[in-house]
């Protein structure tokens, strides 16, 4: 049963008013377009029923000084003009420029809250005949949308709904929900809830951490990492490369509550933003769902890269994987660690692919490689691993965990089920050899196999088919072959006495 928010309100019923609201856009919009309307609008209303809230405890508290109400709700976080306000747009849903009234209205929070929301709204346009149709269609499906919106399901006051993450987990299921219909496109902005669940178990941020994604899409990976530390003492760093997926992120982060976040827009290895001088930010925690072997990933540049960063070797030009993974291990401190999704390929591939796994073998920096299930990413159907570095380490060997059996089949994709999780991190916080599905391997075997890491190298998961007992099977054959000899006798009996033989 869903968990109860204040009023009787479940997240059930929150999260299926809000898919509902999609219904506008169905069969017309492509998901990956008309997810961004959706998620802006929810982020509209909710920002327009903190206000309302607010407004609404200082009239109670303040009844006949409306210029001190004022005064007052201009000391608040986030500051909303009357013509911005959901309630505003939902009175003149019938206007014939209400894609302008709603442009004109997320434009102008932007503006009043610099520094706050910049980029929030970023290249989102209600006004859009190519999105949305001639005036016409457009009109028609923002009226819907606004009116689904203002249904009483959807009242996200905090007074109404309490706690936070009630909206946070509804933006999150809203994602979730779009990258699926995204198929492949949805691959580009989502990492899995279950797979970041597990990442940021493995990692296991602590209070303090300073946070870093610098792939990090809409944000999920981040804020399940964040969430992870127990305590609002935690700052997270993000770069995207997509300016909507982006905005996204900026949403996410709000709408989570999590205030120390900085997230920037650019292309990480081209121009990574977050610095410190002339020299990358170090990081405790790093974590990443990069994009599986881009192609025209900057390798024309990397040779005179200003941060040093690829001095153990240039990755493949059209194969970007590891021009990520060391960005990140460039980006951790003396005491960091992390943790990135790879396509199968990083663990055994040659060239210089393979000279850069060596040294870092070498470095003594790598953990732990685990495999995990098919089918769990959108946009691809092929099983990823995942790779755990951390520097300082006092041990030398490197954990293998062959997680790729365990998970619950979907109809599109398939599952990490929380005994999933929990078997994977338990095997990795006791960092030992279990018969069929984990390997602690010396930095020896390692050497012996090349400096190829992939799993079936070091996990032995064959299964000895059970010696078959041929006299006991013979045996069982004659007796079921007697069995059916007397069943045709009698079959012919009655047969016989119906005359029908």
């Amino acid at each position: 049963m869903a968990e109860e928010t204040n009023g009787g309100v479940t997240q059930d019923r929150i999260n299926r008013a809000a898919w509902e609201a999609c219904d506008t856009f169905r069969g017309v919009v492509d998901p990956s377009e008309y997810k961004n309307y959706i998620l802006v609008t929810l982020f509209l209303k909710y920002i327009s029923d903190v206000h309302k809230d607010k407004v609404d405890e200082l009239r109670k508290k303040y009844p006949k000084d409306e210029e001190r109400v004022e005064r007052m709700l201009r000391y608040e976080p986030i500051q909303i003009k009357e013509e911005s306000t959901f309630d505003y747009l939902y009175e003149n849903r019938n206007a014939d420029d209400i894609g302008q009234k709603i442009n004109v209205a997320i434009a102008s929070l932007e503006d009043s809250n610099r520094g706050k929301l910049d980029g929030v709204f970023k290249e989102i346009d209600f006004n859009s005949t190519r999105n949305l149709g001639v005036p016409k269609e457009r009109n028609k499906r923002l009226k819907h949308l606004l009116e689904d919106f203002a249904k009483p399901d959807l009242d996200l006051r905090p007074s109404h709904v309490g706690s936070m993450d009630i909206i946070g987990n509804t933006y999150e299921y809203l994602i979730s929900r779009f990258a699926s219909d995204s198929g492949k496109k949805g691959g580009e902005f989502y990492t899995p809830g279950e797979v970041s669940e597990l990442m940021a178990r493995l990692i296991s941020p602590k209070e303090g951490d300073k946070i870093y994604d610098p792939t990090c899409g809409s944000g999920s990976l981040l804020v399940k990492a964040g969430k992870q530390v127990g305590s609002d003492d935690f700052s997270l760093y993000g770069q995207e490369s997509n300016g909507n997926t982006y905005a996204l992120c900026k949403m996410n982060m709000f709408l989570h509550g999590i205030n120390s976040a900085f997230i920037e827009w650019g292309d990480t290895i081209r121009n990574p933003r977050h610095r410190e001088g002339d020299r990358l930010m170090k990081f405790d925690i790093v974590v990443a769902n990069p994009p599986f072997s881009l192609d025209k990933w900057g390798a024309d540049e990397a040779e005179h890269d200003p941060y040093n960063r690829f001095w153990r070797g240039t990755p493949p030009k059209t194969k970007g994987d590891y021009a990520f993974i060391t960005h990140m291990i460039e980006s951790l401190n003396e005491h960091g660690r992390m943790v990135v999704v790879v396509p199968h390929g990083c663990l055994f591939r040659g060239s210089s692919e393979g000279k850069i796994r060596e040294q870092l073998i070498k470095e003594n920096l790598l953990d732990a490689v685990i495999g995990l299930p098919s089918n769990l990413f959108f946009g691809t159907g092929i099983p990823a691993a995942l790779l755990i570095f951390r520097k300082n380490r006092r041990k030398t060997d490197v954990l293998f965990i062959d997680g790729s059996n365990d998970f619950l089949e979907g109809s599109n994709q398939n599952v990490l089920e929380e005994e999933d999780i929990v078997k994977i991190v338990k095997a990795y916080k006791g960092y030992k050899t279990i018969d069929k599905y984990s390997y602690v391997a010396t930095i020896e075997e390692i050497e012996e196999n090349d400096f190829n890491l992939n799993i079936p190298r070091y996990v032995d998961t064959f299964e000895e088919e059970e010696i078959v007992d041929i006299p006991s099977v013979q045996k069982e054959i004659r007796t079921l072959e007697s069995e059916l000899d007397g069943l045709r006798e009698k079959m012919d009996q009655y047969l016989k006495e119906l005359g029908l033989s």
